[in-house]
């Protein structure tokens, strides 16, 4: 009757947008995934740092980088400087230790707000797929593609998919408070 294939493939990219987005934020504990988006100038280009190193995990509060050159640790360590994360960088002789300091009350507090934002974005986009599959359900009514009643089922079981995307993003966002706020 109606495709819903290109609604249930942008909601679960609005999924995956909010858990990319969600994973940078600071959460106390060492985690590499935090270092994914800093871009380090190297060879005469932009490069991530695990396209440069190894990173390491050595316990819960640093995570250590080895790069394969050493002549691109200096890079690294002035990349993770400019990139405003918060994080302290000891040189060691193979590489940079990362250290993640413990979180103040008045930081977990921002990094929340922070959270709140980001699902608030992804609510919107979801309200804007929404309606625009809407209107695209509206269309095929009245070039005769489907009936009235036809019409209020596909409603109903667009709104039953775009609930099951506002849950799972409600939860990936309460667990991401949560974590900030052990």
């Amino acid at each position: 009757m109606f495709d819903f294939s290109e609604l249930k493939i942008k909601s679960k990219d609005i999924e995956n947008w909010l858990s990319k987005e969600l994973s940078v934020i600071r959460t106390g504990r060492a985690t590499p995934v935090i270092l994914d988006f800093v871009q380090v100038e190297a060879y005469g280009s932009k490069m991530s740092i695990k396209e440069l190193a190894n990173i390491l995990v050595e316990d819960a509060k640093t995570v250590r980088i080895e790069p394969w050159d050493l002549s691109v640790g200096r890079s690294i360590e002035k990349a993770i400087g400019s990139s405003n994360l918060g994080l302290s960088v000891a040189p060691f002789e193979k590489g940079l230790r990362i250290i993640f300091p413990e979180l103040t009350a008045e930081r977990r507090e921002q990094f929340v707000k922070v959270v709140g934002k980001q699902l608030e974005e992804a609510k919107v986009s979801l309200r804007n797929l929404r309606d625009k599959t809407w209107k695209a359900i509206e269309e095929k009514e009245k070039s005769g593609g489907m009936g009235e009643d036809d019409k209020f089922r596909m409603k109903e079981e667009m709104q039953k998919i775009i609930d099951d995307t506002s849950r799972k993003l409600e939860e990936s966002a309460d667990k991401k408070e949560k974590e900030i706020k052990i």
